[in-house]
C-alpha cells in the first residue's frame, strides 16, 4: 500500500501562488508515476499534471506556463507550484500515485481545497 498526504491548499486572490505537496510513505518502490488531479463542483476529476519516476512531465493545457509539478525522491514528495492562479483553477486538488508494474494500480491523497477569487 501507498499513503499520500497533501498540504498547501487554500484561498487566495486571482493572480496569486500557491504549492501543494504530497508526501507519498509506504510501498514506494512500486510508485511509477505520480500526478495532481482536480474536481470542480458537478465536474469530473481531470488531470493537472505528471510525472514519471525518471522526471518526465505532462501537464493539461490549461495549466502550461503557469503550473509546475517536480519531484523530490529523497523525501519522496511530490510538488505542484501554481502560479497566475484563476478562479477557473478553484478545485479539490487530488494527489495521485500510479503503479504499472502487474497491472495498473492508483492511489489517491484525501485532496486539498484550492480557492480562487476574483
Amino acid at each position: 500500500q501507498v499513503q499520500l498526504v497533501e498540504s498547501g491548499g487554500g484561498l487566495v486572490q486571482a493572480g496569486g501562488s500557491l504549492r501543494l505537496s504530497c508526501a507519498a510513505s509506504g510501498f514506494i518502490s512500486q510508485i511509477y508515476s505520480m500526478a495532481w488531479y482536480r474536481q470542480a463542483p458537478g465536474k469530473q476529476r481531470d488531470l493537472v499534471a505528471s510525472i514519471t519516476s525518471g522526471g518526465s512531465t505532462n501537464y493539461a493545457d490549461s495549466v502550461k506556463d503557469r503550473f509546475t509539478i517536480t519531484r523530490n525522491n529523497a523525501r519522496n514528495t511530490v510538488y505542484l507550484q501554481m502560479n497566475s492562479l484563476k478562479p477557473e483553477d478553484t478545485a479539490v486538488y487530488y494527489c495521485n500515485a500510479r503503479r504499472i508494474s502487474g497491472g495498473v494500480y492508483d492511489w489517491w491523497g484525501q485532496g486539498t481545497q484550492v480557492t480562487v477569487s476574483s
